[in-house]
């Protein structure tokens, strides 16, 4: 194994941080993944509830090394997909992430294109992209994950309200961001390696980890953020490694050096 590691992927939210506080250790422990030659680094994440230029503020406040190139997002992503099959969407995601969709043609929508918007999900809101779906219109997941954590504990994500339209429309959504494999790929196109040589940090076992090793990468689950006891048992095959925490998996990922 020495030597066959040349991009971390790292997840953002439950892993480097909760809200607006770092996970244990893990503002010294990205000094330190940046500090190792030789060594990539793409921070990959499913948040949709504010831009890429927000996001990486925020992390910056909170004392993150974190530049704009270095993110690949779900966003980024979904971006990409409307752009290509021109596509004029039904936003159903947060008003501080509509920035990154500047220039697109919302009149008479094609698409439903939903992400983490809590405030976004009330009935009406949902009723009309029902009826936009069963008239046609394509429905894109920016992601779809059950749940995340929040300091005050877990909250919906998306997924819930993903599926409750799938099983009205008897549609079945696309998702753009992680676990799609086409979305790990993506990551890492500028970074000149392949996913065998690529490891994937994160909280979540099915969109961080499965999905990475689904790409053909190696995952370390940490014990932050959404994770709970026995996670690590319930994909197969299981997690490359776990570490209790972002800056543990940084110890492990130095031993693979």
């Amino acid at each position: 194994m020495a030597g066959s590691v040349k991009a971390v992927l790292v997840d953002l939210s439950g892993t480097l941080h909760i809200d607006d506080d770092p996970t244990p250790g893990a503002v010294e422990a990205l000094n330190r993944l940046k500090a190792l030659e030789n060594i990539r680094i793409k921070f990959v994440t499913n948040t949709t509830k504010e831009s890429k230029r927000f996001l990486i503020a925020r992390l910056q406040k909170i004392g993150f090394s974190v530049q704009n190139e270095e993110v690949f997002s779900s966003l980024s992503a979904a971006r990409k997909l409307l752009d290509d099959r021109q596509l004029r969407p039904f936003f159903m995601i947060d008003k501080k992430a509509l920035e990154d969709f500047e220039g697109i043609s919302q009149e008479n929508p094609n698409a439903v294109v939903i992400g983490l918007a809590p405030e976004e999900f009330y009935y009406e809101k949902m009723n009309t992209a029902m009826r936009l779906l069963r008239g046609g219109a394509s429905l894109i997941a920016i992601h779809k994950a059950k749940y995340y954590k929040r300091n005050d504990g877990l909250a919906l994500g998306p997924g819930p309200f993903v599926a409750a339209l799938e099983y009205a429309t008897d549609c079945k959504a696309e998702v753009v961001g992680k676990p799609s494999e086409s979305f790990f790929v993506s990551s890492i196109a500028s970074l000149g390696c392949v996913p065998s040589e690529c490891i994937m940090v994160g909280d979540d076992v099915n969109d961080d980890i499965a999905g990475a090793q689904a790409a053909g990468m190696r995952g370390i689950l940490v014990r932050t953020g959404k994770y709970r006891d026995g996670d690590e048992n319930k994909i197969s095959p299981p997690p490359f490694r776990v570490a209790d925490n972002f800056s543990q998996a940084v110890d492990v990922i130095k031993e693979l050096l």
